[in-house]
């Protein structure tokens, strides 16, 4: 559940929150019950708006991946990041706890990603595919544990399930994503994807905005790899 302690950033024209997994960033078909929701219903109360709160979802991350997420607080704002987020201009980095180390440590990853609606999975191909969509990512290893590998991902484009697709397909599931090849579920039914940082310029203001997201509270393996 979303508090104001959630809040990382936040200006007349933006908020950025660190998302908890297991919570919905837009209301879906099934439930009203959402980050976006829950925002907006906390600065109506906050600061006293007699009317509807305006909010732009600027980009989405998936119900069981926690992090930052970047909001919109006006129109302006919404139309001038969504114009940002088409031309590559705010950059996104990831934290993934894979099971297994990627080899090698670091490098690019280029695949084609076809969206099953049925599955709501993605999968990727290396060769280009009819209804495929281009997906890249930059990584590097940046840490591992007796049993577990941190790995930072450079997100440059944005498919459905692209970085869980991804290091799947070179055999690093994520840690708890047992839709992707993960041995076993964490106990919070979550998965261990992490939006770490988010850097842009200020859609208003022109200044340059860097953002990062303590990783989750309460978890003995994203507290040893936050603090090595």
């Amino acid at each position: 559940m979303f508090t104001p302690d959630d809040i990382l950033y936040e200006d007349n024209h933006l908020i950025v929150v660190n998302k908890r997994c297991g919570d919905l960033v837009q209301p879906d078909r099934e439930t009203d019950d959402a980050l976006e929701n829950e925002i907006k219903a906390m600065i109506k109360v906050r600061d006293h708006k007699p009317g509807d709160v305006f909010l732009g979802v600027v980009h989405r991350i998936d119900r069981p991946v926690s992090g930052a997420v970047l909001f919109a607080k006006t129109s302006k704002a919404l139309a001038r990041l969504n114009e940002m987020i088409r031309n590559g201009e705010i950059h996104k980095r990831y934290w993934a706890v894979v099971e297994t180390p990627p080899n090698p440590e670091e490098g690019t990853l280029t695949h084609y990603i076809v969206r099953d609606g049925k599955t709501n999975r993605s999968r990727a191909y290396d060769k280009p595919k009819a209804d495929g969509k281009k997906a890249v990512l930059n990584y590097q290893m940046i840490g591992g544990s007796t049993r577990y590998s941190l790995v930072e991902v450079e997100l440059l484009t944005g498919r459905h399930h692209q970085i869980r697709a991804q290091l799947s397909k070179i055999g690093c599931p994520i840690k708890g994503d047992l839709k992707y090849g993960a041995k076993r579920s964490n106990p919070d039914g979550g998965i261990s994807l992490h939006s770490r940082k988010v850097e842009f310029l200020h859609p208003v203001r022109k200044e340059p905005v860097s953002i990062t997201a303590p990783t989750p509270k309460g978890d003995n393996l994203w507290a040893f790899f936050e603090n090595m």
